[in-house]
Order: structure tokens, then sequence, then C-alpha cells
């Protein structure tokens, strides 16, 4: 049976789309629904072209943010899903939401954190002149950015660059590849924390790592 996975997004939604293109369908793990807190997102299109149920969450439509996690937690709960995956969801979910899926939650954050968390990490790193930068897959804590690392990668930039464009686009091709692996891995049950150690995350290499 297909480990059932929702994507929370408010934009782009490129990310979903390496998930949906490496693993969605193929028999280990099935995107079950894909919710934002945007309605004009573009990876609520990404969902729908590939038949996944979508819905929108903007917390102006809700008395408060808790009764906005509340309502979101209810809909990935009635779709089964085991993981939730924040894949470029611009906004803080509350205590009593990560505590409902604890565990059960990652994000992908464009720095090697726990250096540059928050937003413009991009520009936080540059600023701080580093030689390295890279992308790291992470459990969500009540925290920002603050989880446990599952997977990091790096590559060196010139520190005297600027060119953002070209940065982004080296992270984006990096998610692409991290993000999904990181969801086959904990799909297939070779992602745990441990129990003696609540920041290290042993990983267990699996057959995968689709192209």
């Amino acid at each position: 049976m297909s480990y059932p996975v929702a994507v929370l997004v408010s934009g782009e939604g490129s990310n979903l789309q390496a998930i949906l293109d490496k693993l969605h369908g193929r028999g280990e793990v099935e995107v079950v629904g894909v919710a934002t807190n945007k309605p004009g997102a573009r990876g609520l299109d990404r969902a729908r072209a590939v038949g996944v149920e979508t819905a929108v969450f903007e917390a102006g439509a809700f008395p408060g943010r808790e009764a906005r996690d509340d309502a979101l937690g209810d809909w990935l709960e009635e779709r089964g899903a085991r993981l939730v995956v924040l894949a470029g969801f611009m906004e803080l979910l509350g205590a009593p939401f990560i505590r409902r899926f604890g565990g059960r939650i990652i994000n992908v954050h464009p720095s090697l954190l726990p250096a540059f968390p928050g937003v413009r990490a991009i520009e936080q790193a540059l600023e701080y002149g580093v030689k390295q930068m890279g992308v790291t897959v992470h459990f969500v804590d009540e925290g920002v950015d603050s989880g446990a690392i599952i997977l990091q990668e790096a590559f060196a930039i010139n520190p005297y660059s600027r060119d953002i464009a070209a940065i982004e686009d080296r992270i984006h091709e990096i998610e692409h590849r991290l993000l999904p692996r990181a969801v086959e891995l904990f799909a297939a049950g070779a992602v745990r924390i441990d129990p003696s150690a609540p920041r290290h995350v042993i990983v267990e290499e699996v057959e995968g790592g689709h192209d």
C-alpha cells in the first residue's frame, strides 16, 4: 500500500512538482492532498493536473490561527495523511498543530541549518560571507527551522559574487532532489530520531533515489 503524504504550499510549488514527478503514483508514496494558505498558489494547479485533491486555508477566513490550524489538521487527517511536507509553505503553524502531527512534519530550508534560519536565508548567508551554502530537510518543531536535521547537501560558492539568481537555481536543483528523497526514506521507515539523542536523526539507506 502506498504511503499517504500531504503537501502544504504557498506559491509556485516547484518542490511539490518534484515530489509528484518522482514519487506520486509509483507505488510507494501517494500524495493524498495539497493545501495552501494562498488561493492563487500555482501549486494548486500542479496538484489538480494529476488529480490530487486541494484546499485553501486562508488565515483571514477563520477566527484565528488556531482555528485555521484545526481545520487544516482535520482536513489532512480526513485524507489519511501520515506525513505532512512543507514545500514552500510561508506561514508559521501553531504549537497545537505541531504537536498534533508530532514527528510527522518535515520542511525544506535553503541553508545549512542551524545557520541562517527564517526568511532571507540566501541573503543572510551572502551578507555573512560564507564560502559554502546548501539545503536542509528537517523535522518541524515549535521553533523556527530548529527541528532535527534529516538530510543536508552543501555546495561551494564564490563569496565575492552576489549572483543571487544563480545561487537560487542551484538551491532549487538540490531541493528538488533532497526533499523527494527525504519523503521516500520516511515512507520506507528509514528515518527515525535516536531516542537517546533527540537531535540525532538516524537515516538508513534504502534502494530508491529516483532521478
